[in-house]
Formats: structure tokens, sequence, C-alpha cells
């Protein structure tokens, strides 16, 4: 990986938030499901305000239903909505961005997917492991070692935020260091 960049930034990167809907999530472990939601809404927050386009997808929103509230009210104006029935994503970015961002639902399957494919087209694939969640703990951990044996950065929500912002001195850095608190 040594000519790809080590850090996210946000002028090269895009948000994926995947399937994040509300009966796929009722099928999540409450704590889990929780904490993808909300480190998802940083996530989402924080692309806002750093000009970072996001792009949202949807896994057949009839059977599955539509993105949960918290989610959808997150969203940022210029906000890519997508449905979907194939379960990866990647097809769906058409941002040209070289660094892709992934967080939702399910890390063995529709992140997995997604991720993967995206580093077959030779983006630098960066997966939140406390963004995404499984309906068990055993595939979410598989999904995340597949992942980073394929070539995926595996990090964290504060991680790509402060990656996003890189210097205490960003006019944006008090607020959403802020959101942590």
């Amino acid at each position: 990986m040594p000519h790809e960049k080590l850090l996210v930034s946000a002028g090269d990167s895009v948000l994926i938030v995947v399937d994040l809907q509300e009966r796929l999530s009722a099928a999540m472990p409450a704590a889990e499901r929780d904490l993808a939601i909300a480190n998802t809404r940083l996530l989402l927050t924080a692309a806002s305000r750093l000009g970072v386009p996001v792009l949202l997808t949807e896994q057949y929103p009839k059977g599955l239903g539509p993105t949960v509230g918290p989610v959808a009210e997150a969203l940022p104006a210029g906000a890519t909505r997508r449905e979907k029935t194939c379960f990866s994503g990647a097809a769906l970015d058409q941002s040209g961005r070289s660094q892709a961002i992934l967080a939702g639902m399910e890390s063995h399957v529709c992140i997995l997917q997604s991720a993967l494919e995206l580093i077959e087209t030779g983006r630098q694939v960066f997966v939140v492991e406390d963004a995404c969640c499984s309906r068990a703990a055993p595939n979410h951990a598989n999904a995340m070692e597949r992942m980073r044996a394929g070539g995926v950065v595996v990090t964290n929500t504060e991680s790509v935020l402060f990656e996003w912002l890189r210097d205490a001195r960003h006019e944006h850095f008090k607020a959403i260091s802020a959101l942590l608190r």
C-alpha cells in the first residue's frame, strides 16, 4: 500500500452509509445497532460540515423498510440515496473520490461485498468498525478479518473524524470535537 494514503482525507473521500434500515436494524443486537447508528450520525454530521459527499444505500426498501429515522434526519443536503437489490453498493458510488469510507449493516454481507468490490476497482477503502454491525458478533468479527486480509483499512469513528480535520486549528475542530462529548 505504499502508493496509497495511510490516513483518510476529507478532500479525497466519500462516506457510504449502507442499509441502516428499519426492519434490518430490528434484527440487530440492540447495543451494537445503537452504537452503529450513533456513530453513523457523527460521521454524517462531520461529513456535512466538511463537504464530504455522502451516498446512502437502501437494500430492497419495500421489504426492509426505509432508513432509520435518526440516520435519515442526519443526512446532509445533497446526499445521494440509492435503492438496491444487489448486496454490494460499490457500483452506486459515482463520486469519483479515491477513498471510500463505509458504515452500516450487515458487516458480513453488504459492507463486506461493497468494500471488496471497491478495492477491486482501485479505490482505497476504510470500514468504520464501530459504525457497522451484524446480527451475530462472530459474523461481524469474521467480516472485519476478511476485509483486512483483502486490503481494506478497518478503522473507527473518532479516527475518521480527526483524520478529516487533521489539525486542532481547523475551522470545524471545536464543533466536531464537541460531538464526541
